[in-house]
C-alpha cells in the first residue's frame, strides 16, 4: 500500500494540525509556543503531582473512532485531567498505526499510537514503506496494548478452517487499510497464500458491522486487547451480526505462516473473550497473531511531557483502567519496557522515567529533544 492509498480525508478530522505541542508557562512567565506558533498559557503550570513549573499540551494521533488506540488514548487523557497539573492530553481520529507514520513524516503529528511491526517496516523500508519510505521516525515511548488477532467466519459461509480460505472464492476482511493490524494481517495472509484467491473487502472499521449485517463478508480478522475485551468496532460487529459468527480453526499452513512473519507473535490456544454471542460452534480455541502497540513521540515533544505520560501510566494505571478495561497494569514500570526496539531511540522523557525507576537497559538508545 503506497502513501497515496491512504485516505486522508478523515486523518485530521476536527483538527487544524495534530502535531500541536504547547509548552505553557515557563518559569519566567513568558509565552511558550509549539511548532505551530501557538501561544502558551499565561498562568503556567502549578506543578501539582507532576511537579515543576512548566505545563504541556499534547495531541495524540490515535486511530479510527472506536478503536483500541482511541480507547487507550482517551483513558490516558482522562487520567491526565484527574491526576496531573502540568499535562493536558487530547486524542484525534486518524486512519491507523501505519498511516500515523506517514502523517508524522509529513509533519502533521508529533505524538501517536503505533505498532512495532509498522515501526520495524518503516525502519527497514519494507512492506508499504518499500515503495514509499519515510525519512523521519518518532522516538519510542512504551507499550500500551497487545492486540490478539484471529479469524471469525459467518455460519452462512460454511467456513470452518483457514484451509477453506486456501481453496478461495470468499470475501474476507483483513481489517481497515492503514491500520498496523491490517499491515501485519495482510502479511500473514499473503505468506499463507490466501490473499490472491479471495476477494478483499476494503472498508473502514466503522462500516464493517453493516457489511456483516448485510451478508457482504464471509470471514474477517478481528482482535481483542490483552485478553480482556474486544475492540469497540468488533463489539459492534458482535451486536449486529445476528449471532451468526464462529471462531475458525487454524490449519498447519496458516499456523506456519504466522510463525514465518517476523512482526507476528504466535499465541496458540486462545479462548475467545468479550463476545455477547456464542462463537465456539466450530472450535473452543484458536491461534492468534499478536501485535504490540506503543505510544511514540517526536523530538519536538518536551521531555517533561513524556515523562509525565509515563508517570501517569504507571502510578495511575488503575484510573486508566477505569476508563479502558483493557489497559495494562503498569504499576511495575518494568512492564512498560516489554516492547522496546533496541535500534530505535527511546524518547528522553520516557528514558528519564525508566532510569529513575531502575528499568533502563544500557543496550537501548536514548533520544534527544530539539531545542
Amino acid at each position: 500500500m503506497s502513501r497515496d492509498d491512504i485516505d486522508r480525508r478523515d486523518v485530521l478530522a476536527g483538527a487544524g494540525t495534530m502535531g500541536v505541542i504547547t509548552l505553557a508557562g515557563c518559569a519566567g512567565g513568558g509565552d511558550g509556543g509549539g511548532e505551530d506558533g501557538g501561544s502558551g498559557s499565561e498562568e503556567g503550570g502549578s506543578g501539582g503531582e507532576g511537579g515543576g513549573g512548566e505545563s504541556y499540551e499534547i495531541v495524540i494521533a490515535g486511530t479510527s473512532s472506536g478503536s483500541s488506540t482511541q480507547q487507550a488514548g482517551q483513558a490516558l487523557a482522562r487520567a491526565a485531567s484527574q491526576h496531573s497539573d502540568i499535562l493536558d492530553i487530547s486524542v484525534q481520529v486518524t486512519d491507523g498505526w501505519t498511516a500515523n507514520l506517514y502523517e508524522y513524516d509529513s509533519g502533521n503529528v508529533s505524538s501517536m499510537g503505533v505498532d512495532n511491526n509498522s515501526l520495524s517496516k518503516a525502519m527497514n523500508e519494507e512492506g508499504p514503506f518499500a515503495d514509499e519510505s519515510v525519512d523521519d521516525i518518532p522516538h519510542q515511548g512504551f507499550v500500551f496494548t497487545n492486540l490478539e488477532i484471529y479469524w471469525v467466519a459467518t455460519e452462512e459461509s460454511g467456513i470452518t478452517s483457514t484451509a477453506d480460505l486456501q481453496d478461495g472464492g470468499y470475501t474476507i476482511y483483513p481489517i481497515q487499510p492503514g491500520f498496523g493490524t491490517r499491515l501485519l494481517t495482510e502479511e500473514v495472509i499473503r505468506e499463507a497464500g490466501v490473499w490472491e484467491n479471495n476477494d478483499i473487502l476494503n472498508v473502514g472499521t466503522s462500516d464493517i458491522a453493516g457489511a456483516v449485517e448485510e451478508g457482504r463478508v464471509d470471514a474477517m480478522a478481528i482482535y481483542g486487547a490483552n485478553g480482556v475485551a474486544l475492540s469497540s468496532w468488533v463489539q459492534e460487529v458482535d451486536v449486529r451480526s445476528g449471532g451468526g459468527l464462529n471462531v475458525i480453526e487454524v490449519d498447519d499452513n496458516f499456523d506456519q505462516a504466522i510463525g514465518d512473519v517476523d512482526g507476528a507473535i504466535k499465541k496458540e490456544g486462545l479462548e475467545p473473550y468479550g463476545w455477547e454471542q456464542e462463537v465456539t460452534g466450530v472450535t473452543d480455541t484458536t491461534t492468534a497473531w499478536v501485535l504490540a502497540g506503543q505510544w511514540a513521540f517526536g523530538p519536538d515533544v518536551p521531555a517533561g511531557a513524556t515523562e509525565e505520560v509515563a508517570r501517569l501510566s504507571s502510578e495511575h494505571w488503575e484510573a486508566i483502567r477505569e476508563a479502558d478495561p483493557t489497559a495494562l497494569d503498569h504499576s511495575d514500570p518494568e512492564t512498560m519496557t516489554t516492547a522496546v526496539i533496541e535500534d530505535l531511540p527511546v524518547h528522553p522523557g520516557v528514558a528519564d522515567y525508566f532510569e529513575a525507576n531502575d528499568v533502563w537497559n544500557d543496550d537501548w538508545t536514548r533520544g534527544e529533544t530539539e531545542g
